[in-house]
């Protein structure tokens, strides 16, 4: 298609935008060498994009009605049948709406993204249809995935299934809550703050974040390119293992896989193995948060911690003081790197070798312009405050944050030297309420449960979230953090937990 030349005036005033003072012949040589530079985008245009495949059909089915999904859990609903055979043949699987899925509408939360169909089907998407399993619709998440609550989604919040008057946790609100009701067999979440544990453990399920790389983000709207992970929630540990084989490993797409190794382990063949010699660290400065830890939770998990000295394992505690300060190095790049991605950049960013969804940044680029009075306040403050740090003082605290994130791996590298595994409460509270007061409180809401899970996003370990009990009826998640690239061990603990005293979903 034809490129549009600026006008003298136009190049005038960018000019000006950046302090340059031009003069008229500069301004016609410029002009000159830009129309040249044009006529080769021209001739890129018509060539085909080599793109991630499609390879089962599919229609495009709709999107139901409350009274067909009174939690608010479903996005989309569809039917994807995949290869009639495979390590997960007969599993339902429900997708986050932030992941594509080719002919069926991604929201990923947001009214901005009302009318957009991706073309491509993630690479997760091939590798769960290629193992067996019918996709049976896309859940709602959290508007472009920035809250640990359930109240911020379109086109309507999701409720907690064990008491609706609840938040179901955030940004994979609905991927939890369809698993947790049945309706899924599997569901896939992102996480970038905490978002596939906040509400594993808010709606008792099993929820992994693997370790940063191992499972490939192609095809995934993103939030910021060194926080983005995708990954497995079932309602039993097993389920979640099987589901990690199948999506893990390279796929020479995205480059956030370049430490994953060439090769990997299966992580179901050793779920039975048992636990006896293991070392599980009780973190200390993972309980009694001020102003948000609630005591129940915190009495379940150690209650449950002491499951696996029964289980043969080394209990102890240990102290990781950083990880009292881990929500600071969150935020000295998640905010700005998050308004660089999702706002300057048009939702991929610029300067890595990858896939690039042309569709996915046409739409969004065009549609947070026009229409960016209906972000939600989350992603509001977000903008404001990225915009002002990027501009006022240069990337500095971002690039700051990004070196000082190997600081804060390094000391639990420490303690998982001492230890195979650390524990801690998944989120300080149980799920809330939803906020019935003002901004400050829908805000609060959406942020106020991360201070124990958003470190991992930063250093990449591996984390799952377990159910470890009830109080009243809520559940209580516990957390399980393992070594990078160890999610065997991880699951092997888990598993081993689950199968003594394991919460029934």
């Amino acid at each position: 298609m034809a490129v549009r030349r600026p006008t003298p005036e136009e190049l005038e005033a960018l000019a000006q935008l950046y302090g340059f003072e031009l003069t008229p012949e500069e301004l016609t040589v410029f002009q000159g060498f830009i129309d040249t530079t044009l006529r080769s985008l021209e001739w890129l245009d018509p060539l085909p994009e080599p793109a991630p495949p499609v390879k089962y059909p599919r229609v495009p089915g709709y999107r139901p009605d409350l009274l067909e999904n009174p939690l608010g859990a479903w996005a989309w609903r569809c039917s994807v049948k995949g290869a009639p055979e495979g390590p997960l043949a007969g599993k339902k699987v429900a997708l986050k709406d932030n992941i594509a899925l080719a002919g069926v509408p991604l929201l990923n939360g947001s009214s901005l993204m009302d009318g957009y169909v991706p073309r491509i089907d993630a690479t997760v998407v091939t590798r769960l249809l290629d193992a067996g399993t019918e996709i049976i619709g896309k859940t709602v998440c959290e508007d472009l995935c920035f809250s640990g609550g359930s109240h911020t989604s379109y086109p309507w919040p999701v409720r907690n299934p064990r008491n609706p008057e609840f938040m179901a946790g955030g940004s994979s609100s609905g991927s939890a809550v369809v698993v947790a009701t049945g309706e899924a067999d599997i569901a896939l979440g992102g996480d970038q703050g905490g978002s596939i544990r906040i509400p594993a453990s808010w709606c008792g399920i099993v929820g992994l974040k693997p370790t940063y790389g191992l499972v490939p983000y192609t095809g995934i709207f993103p939030i910021e390119l060194t926080l983005d992970h995708t990954g497995p929630m079932a309602r039993s540990v097993r389920d979640v293992a099987l589901v990690l084989e199948v999506i893990a490993g390279r796929d020479g797409l995205d480059p956030r896989q370049a430490a994953t190794p060439e090769s990997l382990l299966g992580y179901s063949a050793g779920l039975e193995q048992g636990i006896a010699g293991l070392k599980v660290g009780i973190v200390a400065e993972g309980f009694g948060w001020p102003g948000v830890s609630e005591p129940d939770v915190d009495d379940a998990v150690r209650q449950a911690a002491s499951v696996f000295a029964g289980l043969g394992a080394e209990v102890r505690e240990v102290s990781i003081p950083l990880h009292r300060q881990g929500v600071h190095f969150w935020n000295g790049f998640g905010v700005e790197g998050t308004w660089a991605t999702m706002v300057r950049d048009q939702a991929m960013g610029y300067g890595w070798l990858g896939y690039y969804d042309t569709g996915l940044v046409e739409f969004y680029g065009r549609s947070r312009r026009v229409r960016a009075r209906d972000f939600s306040p989350t992603v509001k403050m977000v903008t404001l405050l990225g915009h002002w740090l990027g501009e006022r003082y240069h990337g500095r605290y971002y690039a700051r944050a990004q070196n000082l994130r190997r600081t804060l791996r390094a000391a639990y590298d420490a303690a998982l030297r001492e230890v195979d595994i650390l524990l801690m409460p998944t989120t300080p509270q149980k799920a809330q309420p939803f906020p019935k007061g003002g901004l400050a409180e829908y805000v609060a809401a959406a942020l106020n449960m991360i201070a124990n899970t958003c470190p991992f996003d930063v250093t990449g370990h591996p984390a799952v979230s377990v159910p470890c009990g009830y109080s009243g009826d809520l559940p209580v998640g516990m957390m399980l953090v393992g070594r990078h690239f160890d999610e065997a061990t991880l699951l092997r603990a888990a598993f081993a937990f689950e199968q003594k005293a394991g919460v029934k979903v």
